[in-house]
């Protein structure tokens, strides 16, 4: 399963797609941050979706890097999120992939 996430903390909102699905979920919290967002995309796709491959698309190169463990987390909201991420990922296989904002479909519906 390809899944596509997106957030921005301008607005609060954090979205999902499912590729090929036409699955669409847009959320939004007041007072996040733009990371606080991203990280909340990935939460709530992996918690709506317990397919046991999941391949997460999102145009965000910190969030991607550090939850590969390719850059440390120093923040501990931050920190705190990336924990929740991991504990949805166990027991499957969930690979986090950077992709160009063009090509993000969540993007496209947060627009």
């Amino acid at each position: 399963m390809n899944i596509h996430t997106d957030g921005s903390g301008k607005t609060g909102r954090y979205a999902y797609v499912v590729e090929k699905e036409g699955v669409i979920k847009i959320f939004q919290k007041r007072g996040i941050t733009h990371n606080e967002a991203e990280y909340m995309a990935v939460i709530v796709a992996l918690t709506e979706n317990n397919a046991k491959e999941i391949n997460i698309f999102s145009d965000s190169e910190l969030i991607v890097k550090q939850l590969n463990r390719n850059y440390k987390i120093k923040e501990k909201r931050m920190l705190d999120l990336a924990l929740r991420v991991q504990k949805l990922c166990e027991g499957r296989s969930v690979t986090f992939t950077w992709i160009p904002r063009e090509r993000n479909l969540a993007g496209k519906v947060l627009g």
